[in-house]
């Protein structure tokens, strides 16, 4: 497993975006919890997840109990884990998601996120999306409220314009040190965003990094190369698929999902592909 920074903490350069294990669709309790283990067991040291990874109304937080939960079972040593939740979306229950940035809103959010992760400060704490009835810079000062009462140690934004990285790096400062924005072979339009994260040395969390490489059979010709660079090497189109992001800055840490053990060892090892500069050659 390689390693990359976020803030001054150092995690694996492939984390496990569990949000599959609570939403729709999501797997029983015993296999999400063998997944969460085995990511652990390959080395994976960074968890994203988010107050609103749930299914149905009135389980809100559902993902983060089911991760506070896994950690207590886990039989190796956990202790290195940077469990990175957000706050600012909700659930209704109906399938549809909601955007709430008041201030009061994000900061009874980090305190239910305390809660349920049983931790006294939240390692990365990040506003998961701008809301467009509340001033950027209003939802943000509620996240620097949280870092300088001690109940967040880094802080993070998703979902967001270069404008707002630098915006909320003016009032945040050295807190912030991520951005969680889409990115993935079917979705580029934040390269400018990840050029700006790179610059300004924050860590950059690519969420629905699979996207345009679901499955083998399913790869349109746009993406054909992922495949004819795995069959290559011998591996998964997926597993070309993340260590090509990795390739592309420093600041990369990808999140992939995952439902199954089996799918978050083979996503871990891409941490130790390396690209050659003719297969990058043949990716988007």
């Amino acid at each position: 497993m390689r390693y990359r920074s976020i803030g001054d903490i150092e995690v694996s350069a492939i984390g496990l975006g569990a949000m599959p294990l609570s939403i729709e669709g999501r797997p029983d309790r015993e296999r999400a919890i063998a997944t969460i283990h085995a990511a652990l067991d390959a080395g994976i040291t960074l968890i994203d997840t988010a107050d609103s990874y749930h299914w149905h109304a009135g389980e809100t937080g559902h993902n983060e109990v089911l991760i506070a939960d896994a950690l207590a079972t886990y039989g190796g040593d956990s202790g290195a884990v940077l469990i990175a939740t957000k706050g600012g979306r909700g659930r209704p229950g109906d399938g549809s998601w909601t955007v709430t940035g008041t201030p009061a809103h994000l900061k009874n959010a980090c305190e239910g996120s305390l809660k349920r992760l049983g931790v006294e400060a939240i390692g990365l704490y990040q506003l998961h999306k701008p809301d467009e009835n509340v001033p950027w810079a209003d939802s943000v000062g509620a996240i620097k409220e949280l870092a300088d009462e001690g109940k967040i140690r880094l802080a993070g934004v998703s979902n967001v314009s270069s404008a707002q990285i630098l915006e909320a790096r003016e009032i945040l400062g050295e807190k912030l040190v991520s951005v969680q924005n889409e990115h993935s072979p079917a979705y580029l339009a934040h390269e400018p965003e990840l050029a700006l994260c790179t610059e300004l040395g924050l860590a950059y969390l690519p969420w629905g990094p699979l996207g345009g490489i679901s499955g083998a059979s399913r790869i349109g010709a746009a993406h054909a190369g992922f495949l004819a660079v795995a069959e290559d090497h011998g591996v998964s189109p997926q597993r070309v698929c993340l260590a090509w992001l990795l390739a592309k800055s420093p600041s990369v840490i990808a999140i992939p999902g995952s439902t199954r053990p089996a799918t978050i060892r083979d996503s871990a090892a891409a941490a130790d592909l390396v690209l050659t500069a003719g297969d990058l050659a043949r990716l988007p």
